[in-house]
């Protein structure tokens, strides 16, 4: 019987890391399954370790999704508010994106707010359209390599709950 409920946590979290293409916090979401499958399971205990790699990976992750932008968009030339604005772009964009494409638009929303963030910021700074288009285009690749990593963290997530589980 516990196979049974441990096969149904993994499917759980299976499904917390599909909410990635929602924009939802699912390594967080991941790491909320397993501890309340782990308080409401006496014959298992997670060991604290764990839940400290899980955090910190998680934690990890999206520093890494927000740095990703940051460095891209410096790369291609963008100030100081620029990357300001796209990060509340990308913010904004997921958050505005959500309700299209089933809530798959909350993922293509955070890419492409990153970019009518950083492009709308340059512009207002008044940088010349090629420079406030190569910044935006800098973040944007950011935020897709960034939220690359955070979702491959996800995948090591998921691959150690299930270590964990069985």
């Amino acid at each position: 019987m516990s196979a049974f409920f441990a096969a149904f946590i993994f499917l759980l979290l299976i499904t917390a890391f599909a909410t990635h293409v929602f924009g939802l916090p699912a390594n967080w979401l991941i790491i909320l399954i397993l501890w309340i499958w782990d308080v409401l399971n006496p014959e298992v205990t997670i060991p604290v370790r764990t839940y400290l790699l899980f955090l910190f990976f998680s934690f990890l992750g999206e520093c890494i999704e927000f740095g990703l932008q940051a460095v891209g968009a410096k790369k291609y030339g963008a100030s100081r508010s620029g990357n300001w604005g796209a990060i509340a772009g990308a913010i904004a964009g997921a958050i505005f994106g959500a309700p299209f494409l089933l809530g798959l638009g909350a993922l293509a929303g955070a890419v492409i707010g990153a970019y009518f963030g950083c492009l709308g910021i340059e512009l207002l700074n008044k940088r010349p359209v090629h420079e406030a288009k190569q910044a935006a285009w800098g973040a944007m690749l950011g935020k897709v390599l960034g939220l690359s990593v955070k979702i491959g963290i996800g995948a090591a997530l998921l691959v150690q709950s299930f270590d964990v589980l069985f």
